[in-house]
């Protein structure tokens, strides 16, 4: 993966040092931003046995394109195709998200590794048990949330988590905890962001009377519901649906949204640009 200010022959600049390092692309995907001027590329490429590594070929891609890479915003990341991220998923009380992403998970459906579930509420622990699956219950009390929140840090640090999944995680993530994560933590929020943010979208939905209700996937970052979207997906509904029509038809929106942006992040084909994202499927 590339990102990088644009400008002409970088494609056949990458190309070539690919080639001579006796890689061979399989896939490859582009786009230029017209507007900001900057220029992303994902390349899948193999190599013959005995031949460039995945660390020998970054070292060689960083040497050959040094004047792009010492630009603003630059970055170049290579990684092994069989690269499986370890993974944690954080809940409360709904428990669909976390069995949709756990049952494709034990499929083959997502390439990482899910190495613990976490929860605010104990009857997690049974949906955990299902899959094998470490659980910690972690409760948080309205007066002593920060203890609660370093008791989740210091779980993610003992497991060597890559990447975090708040699946329906009914908590506000403190600036700080936000920050020690940015590009490395996943939410799904049930509204179709930037409408009805905050709690009890659905209800806000109902009120405003739309036919659309959906659920978005993003990175969480210190402002609230405001993070690079990664997936969004969306449901038709109608006046007669009541706000527990909304949330159930709404469930569906949340599993796909959720489950394919972290399959999208886990592919390493998001790149974040700002509070945008180019996303290659």
């Amino acid at each position: 993966m590339l990102s990088c200010p644009d400008r002409k022959g970088i494609v056949a600049e990458v190309s070539g040092l690919l080639a001579r390092q006796g890689a061979n692309v399989t896939a490859a995907a582009q786009f230029s931003d017209p507007a900001l001027r900057h220029f992303f590329v994902r390349y899948e490429v193999e190599t013959a046995a005995g031949e460039a590594s995945a660390e020998s070929l970054e070292r060689g891609l960083a040497e050959g394109l040094s004047d792009l890479l010492s630009q603003p915003d630059a970055q170049l990341t290579v990684r092994r195709a069989d690269h499986r991220p370890r993974v944690a998923l954080l809940a409360s009380k709904a428990s669909h998200c976390l069995v949709e992403v756990l049952q494709r998970w034990r499929t083959g459906e997502l390439p990482c590794d899910i190495v613990c579930v976490v929860a605010n509420h104990p009857h997690i622990e049974e949906f955990a048990g299902w899959f094998k699956v470490p659980f910690h219950h972690v409760p948080f009390p309205p007066g002593d949330k920060a203890a609660s929140f370093d008791r989740v840090e210091a779980l993610l640090k003992e497991y060597a988590i890559d990447v975090t999944v708040l699946a329906r995680f009914m908590q506000i993530i403190p600036d700080a905890f936000a920050e020690a994560h940015v590009g490395r933590m996943i939410n799904i929020h049930h509204s179709f962001l930037p409408s009805f943010i905050g709690a009890r979208p659905y209800e806000q939905a109902h009120a405003r009377g739309v036919k659309l209700v959906g659920a978005t996937c993003h990175y969480v970052t210190p402002e609230l519901d405001e993070g690079p979207i990664i997936d969004q997906e969306v449901v038709r509904i109608s006046h007669r649906d009541t706000p527990a029509d909304l949330r159930r038809k709404g469930r569906i929106c949340e599993r796909e949204a959720l489950a394919r942006g972290l399959r999208l992040h886990l592919e390493d084909r998001v790149f974040v640009h700002g509070n945008r994202t180019v996303v290659f499927d």
